[in-house]
């Protein structure tokens, strides 16, 4: 998602050329109460009071369009908390009835447990800090370093499991850098960090390109994203290298009491590439997402310094990279194109755009134009986008936001949150 800047000098001057006109430093709002509120807010964080339901103002007559129009979406203020402190993940607490989701701070290493609506202020419900390696930077320029991801057990009902996916300079190897995929028990809203099982551990050779996400999918396995191991250009040629965990997406079977299993049907069990790889060639797959209708994995990957793609993974794909930067080539040497999978759309840097944030294709009831649409933004201009998944056509701009969008999210009704790192939850809606 978001690129490192304490980068080796021989790519600095090229690194800030890319990175000229990012969106900038945005203002956290004061106080540390949680702020709630219904579709018809401005976008602009409440500071102070305590944490109260908003009356819903009454809903509009339904308006029927049979394509959404460009530039006719805004964002809303759904939550705002200064505990929010670089919130990089969302996910719905199973079992709440939709009422309760956990956030976390990458660099804090912290969980807050919410109440969607307002009924008490955010809640800690674990704190990792001691474990993880925050990283550097600001806001304008953070690392891809911290506490980065969760998702909750599919039989968390049952288990009580919750599985966590961060960076650490603590590694078994001794290693400067590597990432954990772990799981912790929850017993009575608390995560237990003393009780962590560690289920996979992965070197880093640099500080950024960590990549981020971890998801169950449709068949209950859990999916991982991976960066290429960072520096630029892929200097450790991994991207094109199968047998390598960075630079893929995993697809593993954690539901034994063990680490982990290779599910069978893995594309390169027994094959040329690693057991755990399900599709590689990727460069920074900072958020991915599976479509609730069809299942789907869609994902943002970021670029070097020309291109932004999205790519609809498939089982065993290769994504190009670093042969190829979107459709351009970039590093040619040996690389054959037809044994690669081309991305579903791209976007340029333009001065203000320059690193995609994946999203969710739309399935909510607010907005049936969008239904089948994946919606995804940039973080460095906050433009969020909309791409008809059904299909060949150029995407959408929905609306301009200005906002640091770190990541989506997905309410259990299908409508869209963005989370930004103005220490706000935004709800996506039309004008």
């Amino acid at each position: 998602m978001m690129r490192v800047w304490l980068v080796p000098v021989a790519v600095a001057v090229a690194v800030a050329l890319v990175l000229a006109g990012c969106g900038g430093s945005i203002t956290p709002s004061p106080g540390s109460s949680l702020t709630f509120a219904p579709p018809s807010a401005s976008a602009t964080p409440t500071p102070g009071g305590t944490a109260t339901p908003v009356s819903p103002s009454p809903s509009p007559e339904p308006i029927s369009l049979s394509a959404p129009l460009p530039g006719g979406y805004e964002v809303v203020i759904f939550l705002a908390s200064t505990e929010f402190d670089l919130i990089v993940d969302f996910a719905i607490i199973p079992g709440t009835g939709g009422r309760e989701a956990v956030v976390i701070t990458q660099r804090r290493g912290r969980f807050w447990r919410l109440s969607l609506d307002g009924s008490f202020p955010p809640t800690l419900f674990g704190d990792i800090a001691s474990r993880i390696n925050p990283g550097h930077g600001d806001i304008d320029y953070p690392s891809e370093e911290g506490l980065l991801s969760l998702t909750f057990s599919p039989d968390y009902q049952t288990d009580g499991l919750v599985y966590v996916y961060y960076t650490s300079n603590d590694c078994s190897g001794g290693s400067g850098s590597c990432s954990y995929l772990s799981r912790f028990p929850v017993a009575d809203n608390d995560i237990r960090e003393g009780e962590e099982q560690i289920i996979l551990e992965v070197e880093q050779p640099h500080v950024n390109h960590n990549g981020g996400r971890i998801l169950f999918g449709p068949d209950d396995f859990l999916y991982l994203s991976l960066g290429d191991g960072g520096g630029a250009g892929d200097p450790w040629d991994i991207g094109q290298d199968s047998t390598d965990l960075l630079g893929s997406v995993l697809r593993l079977d954690v539901s034994g009491a063990g680490g982990y299993r290779v599910p069978l049907d893995n594309p390169f069990v027994d094959g040329p590439g690693a057991d755990e790889v399900f599709a590689y060639g990727l460069r920074n797959p900072w958020r991915f997402s599976f479509d609730r209708q069809t299942g789907d994995l869609w994902l943002g990957d970021v670029g070097q310094a020309v291109w932004e793609e999205v790519d609809l993974v498939v089982k065993g794909g290769n994504y190009g990279w670093n042969c190829f930067e979107g459709f351009d080539q970039f590093d040619p040497g040996g690389c054959s194109q037809s044994e690669f999978q081309p991305p579903r759309v791209v976007y340029r840097h333009d001065g203000r755009s320059c690193s995609i944030t994946g999203g969710y294709v739309y399935r909510g009831a607010d907005m049936l134009e969008l239904n089948g649409w994946y919606v995804y933004g940039d973080y460095c201009s906050g433009i969020v986008w909309a791409l008809d998944t059904a299909v060949t056509a150029d995407p959408i701009v929905l609306v301009d936001t200005n906002l640091a969008i770190s990541s989506f999210a997905e309410l259990p009704g299908g409508e869209l949150l963005l989370l930004a790192f103005d220490n706000t939850i935004y709800r996506l809606v039309r004008h």
